[in-house]
């Protein structure tokens, strides 16, 4: 008996389907939910989420969000989300280049917003990583 289980970013719906296991980066580790897990309600880390089907594992980055948890479906609502196939390599690199320059920039006083900065870090390296470790398509590489 599957569960459902939706991810939704800010601005869309990231997937929509019936998993055999969901496992969640939670704020307090990860966590593994299968059909008729007991109600939770957590809020998530940046990190990994792994969809399971009978035939194929889906990766999510998440960067911060809720995750609601019923027995019969899992939902979660991200601050930030994308599936791994789809990540432009080219884009979070980029990214990650433009967050480590204003960080040095905030060391001196030219950039103003250090937090930013370390979050835009955070997230592009969490791409980064999630692309070498799980892309299964070589679709988005170089």
């Amino acid at each position: 008996m599957p569960i459902k289980c939706e991810i939704v970013s800010q601005d869309r719906m990231v997937y929509s389907g019936n998993v055999d296991m969901v496992v969640l980066p939670g704020d307090d580790g990860v966590m593994g939910i299968l059909p008729n897990h007991s109600p939770v309600l957590t809020t998530l880390a940046f990190g990994i989420i792994t969809v399971v089907t009978s035939t194929e594992r889906n990766y999510f980055t998440v960067a911060g969000g809720v995750a609601e948890v019923q027995p019969d479906q899992v939902t979660i609502l991200a601050d930030a989300a994308e599936n791994v196939e789809e990540i432009d390599e080219v884009r979070a690199e980029k990214a990650k280049s433009l967050a480590e320059k204003h960080l040095k920039e905030a060391d001196t006083g030219i950039f103003d917003d250090e937090d930013a900065a370390r979050a835009a870090l955070r997230r592009s390296t969490l791409r980064l990583d999630a692309i070498h470790r799980f892309r299964k398509s070589q679709k988005y590489r170089r």
